[in-house]
């Protein structure tokens, strides 16, 4: 089988479980992440208690390649992310001369207070993840890579430290659809294939247009000597129970 890379989410902060924010990095993180052959297996959403993002942090870098963090490294006193990643690998940390080089590209130095060198502490023996917004950076210790919450400034920290991630292979999809297919009509006959395919992931969901209600039929997996047989007996099937007239919509890609 095709090499699986995998990964987990880590969302923190009091703001997203509070509803007060909404979470815009989840599904961004999953599908960057799916593009260049990394599976997201988990995500989970912790408060601003460093207790908490430890023993979350601890969980998941033990279980996965890869644990992405979002959230909790600003300026102030609720940002407490980086202490936690440093007390979870159980290293030091300190203001790190890269980071605050890094601010002093943004920042005049008259300006660089107490406040502000809390976005250089950096715990010992990460690398930087450099920002190319704000100049504040993220890191990577060990398997964690840890990013600020602001969508805008995640990004391009995601972009920065990709190309030193290890990926596996890609995810191959097709989307099988025919107008007025019910998942009703065909859940049965779908749950067989499904069973007789177990190296595919097979989903179902049902949709609504203009036209009326249908279904979409998603087929994903990393290998395509497994993922086209799956789609010719699912083609097959909905040919055999779509209504009369209407085509079928195959689709390959994310």
């Amino acid at each position: 089988m095709p090499e699986t890379v995998t990964a987990a989410i880590l969302v923190i902060g009091d703001e997203i479980l509070s509803g007060r924010t909404k979470d815009k990095n989840i599904g961004y993180i999953a599908e960057y992440l799916t593009a260049i052959g990394i599976d997201t297996k988990e995500v989970r959403v912790v408060p601003d208690e460093e207790d908490e993002i430890v023993a979350a942090l601890n969980t998941l870098r033990a279980k996965f390649n890869y644990v992405f963090t979002t959230g909790g490294i600003g300026p102030t006193h609720d940002d407490i992310t980086a202490d936690a990643v440093a007390k979870a690998f159980g290293v030091s940390i300190d203001v790190d001369p890269r980071a605050r080089a890094l601010l002093l590209e943004r920042i005049p130095e008259k300006d660089l207070n107490e406040a502000r060198l809390r976005m250089a502490r950096i715990p010992a023996g990460a690398d930087i993840v450099e920002n190319s917004v704000s100049k504040a950076p993220g890191f990577m210790l060990g398997n964690v890579i840890t990013m600020a919450g602001v969508p805008a400034i995640m990004q391009v920290m995601l972009d920065a430290v990709a190309p030193k991630l290890k990926t596996g292979a890609k995810m191959l999809q097709v989307t099988i659809e025919a107008a007025g297919l019910k998942e009703g009509d065909i859940g049965t006959p779908y749950g067989v294939i499904a069973k007789a395919h177990p190296g595919v992931i097979m989903g179902s969901y049902p949709m609504m247009n203009d036209k009326g209600f249908y279904t979409r039929l998603v087929l994903r997996a990393k290998d395509p000597a497994l993922l086209a047989p799956a789609e010719a007996a699912v083609t097959a099937m909905v040919a055999a129970y779509k209504p009369a007239g209407s085509e079928i919509l195959i689709t390959r890609g994310a």
